[in-house]
């Protein structure tokens, strides 16, 4: 298979607000060409959207993560958190040299940013 682009489709009873969490506290830059609620995250494009079948919060949000990776975790941490934003998960070490920081957005999903660094030997 050779994928030209990727597009993630997250789907919501709330997709605007849904959005407008990404965009502007995540701090995800808008993807243009995409539609009117698509972010870019790393060179893939995001979006939300409604759908017939989704109601309430993720019933399993550990199902999927989203996750971002980041050159300063800790700063992002705290910019997040300064958001107003539950953070379940703060500046967790991985024994494969990641630091991760678990987030919740509106609708329940677990969205992680995490930090990699070479394990030292």
């Amino acid at each position: 298979m050779n994928v030209s682009s990727t597009l993630i489709n997250i789907n919501s009873a709330n997709p605007q607000a849904l959005y407008e969490w990404y965009r502007d506290v995540l701090g995800l830059p808008v993807q243009e060409g995409m539609g009117e609620t698509a972010v870019q995250a790393g060179g893939v494009a995001i979006t939300f959207d409604g759908h017939s079948e989704i109601a309430g919060p993720a019933k399993e949000p550990a199902r999927y993560l989203v996750n971002f990776f980041v050159d300063d975790a800790a700063a992002e941490t705290e910019r997040i958190e300064k958001a107003g934003v539950s953070c379940i998960r703060r500046l967790g070490q991985e024994y494969w040299g990641g630091t991760i920081s678990t987030f919740v957005d509106p609708d329940g999903n677990y969205v992680q940013v995490i930090e990699y660094r070479e394990p030292q030997a």
